[in-house]
């Protein structure tokens, strides 16, 4: 079946099943995989796994501190929650999805937490036309992720969970204690979790409006920071590898070009960090310099070359593409950019050819 973006279950499966016929590790209950296989799937290994006959290559998906991941794994086989935290595009989302699709097979039984989300949309509704016709009953009950991780024994994904009110976020708080929902409206309606059930919540450190979680929800998870990635050659990687999935998915026949992806990662990273790799100080813009916005960036422009030049990506592209990221939330921003060129951009492109394609590109700028 077609589809935009495929759930990590089913881009990694060919992975993920000869992953589960080598493994023959200590697994936790209900678990798919060994926690030291959860962490090979998700950080990759040389050695690639054997199914009928035929080698398939383990891929890293996630780069960063491999520490951390086995930190998560170990978490998410005790009795605390999980709690993914960092800047915006550091990969909590994806990890939680990685995670969940090793360890349950399906990384679908996910809460998105907004403004609005309540707590039947955590835990569980009613078919109100069954309800009003029979009373209450298991069968007129609407199951919620909540419930469902539940009562099958798999992950629950709670994805930007300061977004949620304060009410809603506080309905996990005994759940996680006692893995037990009391359903008051059925006679006796209690719900214990299934072994191989626990929850996985991200949250930005980043935007504005969010609701401070309270100190009773913290101390049901355990914390991991994701930070952003501080090596150019793992940016580039991570350009490079998410560039062309997003392509290849959007249907758009384009190579990589790999000093592009060089580039981009060099001008995101410093700015982002505010530092040259001369060693110079430079202003950080307010917008998100993450890594993912660096690969939408990339695809943006490889897309828009494609489509409207029939050719491969191309710098005033890059450029153009460029502007929508710095200047989505301070228009100031812009003259950060433009002192970047002016100073840094131009400096290198005394020495560097496509520096100096670059450079001349700055007239998009303004």
């Amino acid at each position: 079946m077609d589809m935009i973006k495929p759930p990590a279950e089913m881009l990694f499966e060919a992975e993920l099943r000869a992953l589960r016929e080598e493994d023959t590790g200590n697994r936790p209950p209900e678990w798919l995989l060994s926690p030291a296989y959860v962490r090979d799937f998700i950080i990759g290994r040389d050695k690639p796994a054997v199914v009928d006959g035929k080698e398939v290559a383990i891929t890293r998906k996630f780069y960063g501190n491999d520490v951390l991941i086995e930190r998560a794994v170990v978490t998410l086989a005790g009795n605390r929650g999980l709690m993914l935290v960092g800047d915006p595009g550091t990969a909590k989302t994806m990890l939680s999805e990685l995670l969940s699709a090793a360890i349950s097979g399906t990384s679908l039984n996910t809460i998105q937490g907004t403004a609005g989300t309540t707590e039947d949309m955590i835990k569980y509704s009613w078919n109100y036309a069954m309800l009003l016709d029979k009373g209450p009953s298991e069968a007129a009950l609407v199951p919620a992720p909540l419930y469902n991780g539940m009562k099958q024994g798999i992950m629950t994904r709670f994805e930007e969970i300061t977004r949620c009110p304060a009410e809603a976020q506080d309905s996990l708080i005994s759940i996680l204690s006692d893995k037990v929902m009391n359903i008051p409206e059925l006679d006796g309606g209690v719900l214990f979790a299934k072994p191989g059930f626990n929850v996985i919540a991200t949250a930005n450190i980043r935007d504005k409006g969010v609701n401070e979680m309270s100190g009773a929800l913290k101390r049901r998870f355990n914390f991991e920071t994701i930070k952003p990635v501080s090596s150019m050659k793992m940016e580039a990687k991570i350009i490079e590898n998410g560039a062309r999935s997003l392509l290849m998915h959007s249907g758009v026949d384009a190579e990589i070009d790999l000093n592009v992806v060089e580039l981009l990662a060099t001008t995101f990273m410093e700015l982002r960090s505010g530092i040259t790799r001369e060693g110079y100080k430079i202003d950080i813009p307010a917008a998100s310099m993450s890594t993912a916005e660096a690969v939408s960036v990339y695809v943006q422009s490889a897309m828009t070359s494609y489509y409207y030049e029939n050719k491969s990506i191309s710098l005033d592209r890059l450029v153009q593409n460029m502007l929508g990221t710095i200047a989505k939330e301070n228009e100031k921003d812009l003259s950060i950019l433009k002192t970047y060129f002016s100073k840094v951009v131009k400096e290198r492109s005394k020495e560097d050819v496509i520096w100096k394609d670059y450079y001349e590109e700055r007239k998009w700028i303004g």
